[in-house]
């Protein structure tokens, strides 16, 4: 007898359907899993063999094998584990009921049957109403926001046995987020736009800048507010809708990086050392980078001449593109990257170019140099302030 289910695959922020097919034959006693399975994905049979046994049910004693459709897609992480299990009590028999194709399942099983959120939940979500599913078992995870989808109905369970006692007719305790939505866009930083005295021509360009939805650098000694300046830029952004909320939501969760807050736009200011591969994104399977944790908000490029050359220019595309691809032997992936980039930089190596109070002991050649370190391209796409010290 072969058992069909369906889960959900991620590849970046795209999911795909996962149809997860077990079948129990005569053979060595053995699980097998099939389909392009990574490590994570591969060691799934010994914790769905424990988790069935913290329910009392047995593996059987024969060959089993476990097929995740469509095989030429490379699967990774311990998403599929909850369905992998349903899959083999329905080919085993210990389940009667008819599971429907519109019904999805998605968690990790811990060794006592208990079913634990994974990392891209979200995402996996948001791809499960995508891709058709009317109904989807999934663990309940506290971080995430209340989701709440007319065309799909989201089932928390806790344990393996839930599921069985949900799919047999009986009902489950009902998780209700306790945290209040409001609709007010809380704070991303200390620094308010209003609590900033003077500096009137920077504020009206940074005022037009968030109306328009444009760029802008900085250029000016320290100590004159450039980086006060730019922390406040969120605050006088519009509060992100649901849509971009997710979206935001489900960047970070796929990164691992916590969100400070699920309603301000977010603000992100790598360090001048960063790598490329932390600005862009990347790895043996690829994460999201700066660039992407930033969408829908700012990525702030503090003393940006310091950056390498090459690692400002990998901005372009995704700045005109509102995207970033991201190639790796593993996978392609494509991420989103709308963000208003704000960079600020002193005018010479010294610092002190056009300051009433210091002196600058520069050359005009070491200016040149120094201004020089951002390409034409770059400079272009946003308005330049020159800001002195006042």
């Amino acid at each position: 007898m072969t058992v069909k289910l369906t889960t959900v695959g991620l590849k970046g922020m795209d999911g795909y359907r996962v149809s997860v097919e077990v079948k129990v034959m005569h053979g060595p006693e053995s699980v097998v899993i099939v389909g392009l399975p990574d490590a994570s994905v591969k060691e799934s049979k010994e914790r769905v063999a424990a988790a069935l046994r913290s329910c009392r049910y047995e593996v059987p004693d024969q060959k089993v094998i476990v097929n995740l459709s469509p095989a030429e897609q490379k699967k990774n992480g311990p998403m599929f584990d909850l369905a992998v299990a349903i899959g083999l009590l329905g080919a085993m028999g210990a389940i009667k009921e008819e599971i429907k194709e519109d019904t999805g399942f998605i968690g990790a099983l811990s060794l006592d049957g208990n079913v634990q959120p994974v990392e891209g939940m979200l995402p996996a979500v948001l791809a499960s109403r995508k891709i058709g599913l009317k109904k989807l078992y999934l663990p309940y995870n506290p971080n995430l926001p209340a989701i709440d989808f007319e065309n799909i109905e989201l089932i928390y369970v806790t344990s393996l046995q839930d599921v069985l006692d949900h799919l047999a007719g009986q009902s489950i305790f009902s998780f209700v987020s306790s945290k209040k939505e409001s609709s007010f866009q809380e704070a991303a930083s200390p620094v308010s736009f209003e609590q900033i005295v003077g500096h009137s021509y920077p504020k009206r360009a940074m005022e037009i800048a968030a109306a328009g939805g444009h760029h802008f650098f900085m250029i000016g000694p320290p100590g004159c507010g450039k980086s006060m300046l730019a922390e406040s830029f969120t605050s006088i952004l519009p509060a992100l809708s649901s849509e971009e909320r997710l979206e935001v939501i489900s960047l970070h969760h796929l990164s691992g990086v916590p969100l400070s807050t699920q309603h301000s736009r977010p603000l992100r200011a790598p360090h001048h050392s960063a790598s490329s591969v932390s600005i862009i994104g990347g790895g043996q399977y690829p994460k999201p980078g700066e660039i992407s944790l930033a969408h829908h908000g700012v990525l702030f490029l503090d003393e940006m001449a310091e950056f390498s050359k090459k690692t400002v220019d990998m901005l372009r595309q995704p700045i005109e593109t509102g995207t970033v691809t991201i190639s790796r032997a593993n996978a392609t992936v494509n991420y989103p990257s709308q963000f208003t980039l704000i960079g600020a930089m002193n005018p010479c190596p010294c610092g002190y170019l056009g300051s009433e109070k210091y002196y600058c002991t520069c050359s005009p050649k070491q200016i040149s140099a120094y201004q020089n370190r951002l390409s034409g391209p770059i400079r272009q796409i946003g308005y330049l302030l020159r800001h002195s010290a006042s």
